[in-house]
């Protein structure tokens, strides 16, 4: 199934109630410490592959795969060699 671009998945996302649509690129293998944010989000990842840990779970996450984070959930997140684009909509 094709992705979506970038305007799509903003009008699908601001639709749902997202407030803030967004593209985010990470270097290749960077890794985030477990954080949290004070909102929740829903992303699409477009290039690159990551690793999404939360709590004891972790995803690996190619183009087309979506997940989702409730505000301020704990998660630590791992790229890989190429790095990885995802686009983010975040609900404040």
């Amino acid at each position: 199934m094709p992705l979506p671009d970038f305007a799509e998945f903003e009008r699908q996302a601001l639709g749902e109630g997202f407030d803030q649509v967004l593209e985010r690129i990470w270097a290749p293998d960077t890794v985030v410490p477990t954080h949290d944010h004070p909102f929740s989000v829903k992303a699409l990842v477009v290039a690159g592959e990551m690793w999404l840990t939360v709590g004891e779970q972790t995803q690996h996450l190619l183009p087309g795969n979506t997940f989702e984070l409730d505000h301020s959930a704990p998660h630590a997140e791992r790229y890989g060699p190429a790095g990885a684009t995802y686009w983010v909509a975040r609900r404040n």
